[in-house]
């Protein structure tokens, strides 16, 4: 089956004035006119999701958030409904980021790490409230460097995966996008040899396989994220597991968001 590779730029907290916001989205669009055959999503932070919006209108570019929660409504100070994120024009979500999971490539002060309180149960109910929308969820997932050096990978990347999708039926699980994000490679400058991300990305459609069969594995696309750049976006894009990139500090800049997108 042949999957359409996705691109998808996460901006985190950067970018967040409406004057930077739309001037980087305005860049990507021009960047990718004209291309075809790749999804391109751009995730700015919630205050400009109206600034980026505006400028991605007529353009083949799509706007994702970076984050969901589970409720509709109701006393949840300072959550973002999958509705709210529909209506402000988004279309994909990232959910389960190592970021809001507490689990950092860069050292994070211990007493800080309990705000980060996100787990595979309120990944879950976070994938299944924004398919529920309409909405379509990338599912981040991924190890620690001690999970790596301990031998924990496979195991810690399928847990994870599979606690994602409870309860998610054959038909939204083959809409899913994961990302596997190697949390030591995350903000760090280190990168996954292309060979076991590619290996790891295997895992992730092996898990989906043991759970909903060969047609859905087949059609869940697989990124890799943790510091893909243009120097070494063609040798990851070009493995067979590899469906495309979730981008961070490169999707700042647009030439080299710009060339990422070129590579898948």
């Amino acid at each position: 089956m042949a999957r359409t590779p996705i691109i998808a730029g996460n901006w985190k907290m950067n970018k967040g004035t409406v004057a930077e916001a739309s001037a980087l989205a305005q860049e990507v669009v021009a960047a990718v006119a004209g291309k075809s055959g790749v999804t391109v999503v751009v995730c700015p932070p919630y205050t400009v999701l109206h600034t980026v919006r505006t400028a991605l209108t007529g353009s083949s570019v799509v706007m994702g958030a970076q984050d969901g929660f589970w409720k509709t409504t109701g006393a949840y100070t300072s959550q973002i409904s999958a509705e709210m994120l529909k209506d402000a024009g988004v279309s994909y979500v990232i959910l389960g980021h190592s970021e809001t999971r507490g689990r950092f490539g860069l050292s994070e002060p211990e007493e800080t790490l309990k705000h980060y309180g996100e787990t595979d149960a309120t990944v879950n109910l976070k994938v299944k409230a924004t398919l529920a929308a309409g909405l379509l969820p990338i599912i981040c997932i991924g190890e620690t460097l001690d999970e790596r050096e301990g031998g924990k990978t496979d195991f810690v990347v399928s847990s994870q995966v599979a606690g994602a999708l409870t309860g998610v039926t054959n038909d939204q699980a083959s809409k899913l996008v994961f990302a596997y994000e190697p949390v030591w490679a995350i903000g760090t400058g280190k990168v996954c040899d292309a060979a076991e991300a590619n290996r790891v990305c295997g895992i992730v459609r092996k898990t989906v396989h043991s759970l909903y069969g060969a047609e859905v594995a087949e059609a869940v696309r697989v990124q890799y994220g943790g510091s893909m750049k243009p120097d070494n976006a063609a040798e990851l894009l070009s493995q067979p597991h590899i469906d495309g990139g979730l981008i961070g500090g490169a999707a700042l800049k647009s030439a080299d968001f710009a060339a990422i997108i070129n590579a898948a």
